[in-house]
């Protein structure tokens, strides 16, 4: 299993153009970019090494800031989002454990992130991100937040 986490690493930094900076110790993680004056691009992150469900599932999620585009979606908490539905379902695709503390994880962060943002103001939540706001319910309410227009979660 450790030989699979490590050909997934392999393949994810190639196939992004990413460079890991620093193998983190702890559970968490961060990507960004770095643009030069001639225009060269790094893609950098810095993550858990993958030797586990729960170091995969955090390394590929900050690949799938890279994968999307960092700061292609907005608001920021969207983009989150999107990193970890692009983990999980690389993890899917190669036969990675998305175990149960996974999909906790990824609840958990995508909870804090709308927190954040309704801290910071968001005008609106994307409708993505309805059901990492339940218990905000009386937040929402009260401030006068309205999910975003657009589709149903069908695609409808």
């Amino acid at each position: 299993m450790r030989d699979r986490y490590e050909r997934v690493a392999a393949e994810m930094v190639a196939r992004y153009g990413v460079r890991v900076r620093r193998w983190r110790t702890s559970m968490s993680g961060v990507a960004w970019a770095v643009t030069y004056q001639d225009g060269r691009v790094a893609r950098l992150i810095e993550s858990p090494r993958p030797r586990g469900p729960m170091s995969a599932a955090v390394f590929l999620h900050e690949i799938g800031h890279h994968a999307i585009g960092i700061g292609s979606c907005k608001p920021r908490c969207l983009e989150e989002y999107h990193a970890w539905v692009f983990a999980l379902r690389e993890m899917e695709a190669n036969g990675l454990n998305v175990t149960d503390a996974v999909r906790t994880r990824m609840r958990r962060s995508l909870e804090y992130a709308v927190r954040k943002a309704i801290r910071r103001g968001i005008q609106s939540i994307p409708p993505e991100l309805a059901p990492y706001a339940p218990g905000l319910a009386g937040l929402v309410a009260r401030i006068g937040l309205t999910p975003r227009p657009g589709k149903d979660r069908d695609g409808a």
